[in-house]
């Protein structure tokens, strides 16, 4: 199995999640399940199929997060010097070359991601097109709306 890059934030909300699922939702699933069993006959008591099909997809998450973190590679952005080339984790200031809108992105792996809070995923078009590139470098993103050129105008590692 290949491993999965994620920051050392990522990595974090993943193991708070899964310790949330297995000290409170589970156990909390299984008592659902008792009180519905103790209602008697179980072909038609909807209490108890939702609170089957919940605990179903507590388990099939439990499963999903456990599998990632034990492929993940965890990555600290403040200790990655890349020698100023964007890379993993970077943040990354970027304007617009056609309406001079700026806008500030960090590279991040794919559960991490939310364009809202300025998290890209890795895979996604514009951080494949920044990976590699420096400080003053002009990248071009593939748009649905066309090529858009993106000037670098910083990069940290926060």
């Amino acid at each position: 199995m290949s491993t999965i890059p994620i920051t050392k934030r990522g990595a974090e909300k993943l193991k708070e999640e899964l310790h949330r699922l297995k000290t409170s939702d589970r156990p909390a699933v299984i008592q659902a399940i008792a009180e519905a069993r103790a209602q008697g006959d179980l072909s038609e008591n909807a209490e108890y199929d939702a609170a089957k099909d919940r605990q179903g997809f507590i388990e099939g998450r439990i499963q999903e997060i456990e599998g990632k973190l034990s492929a993940a590679q965890i990555i600290d952005p403040a200790t990655v010097d890349a020698g100023g080339r964007v890379v993993f984790g970077t943040t990354v200031e970027l304007e617009d070359e056609s309406t001079g809108d700026a806008v500030t992105y960090q590279i991040v792996g794919e559960d991490e991601a939310d364009l809202k809070l300025g998290l890209i995923n890795i895979s996604s078009p514009i951080a494949r097109a920044l990976i590699g590139k420096e400080e003053g470098d002009v990248a071009e993103v593939q748009a649905p709306g066309g090529v858009r050129r993106y000037e670098i105008v910083g990069v940290s590692y926060i």
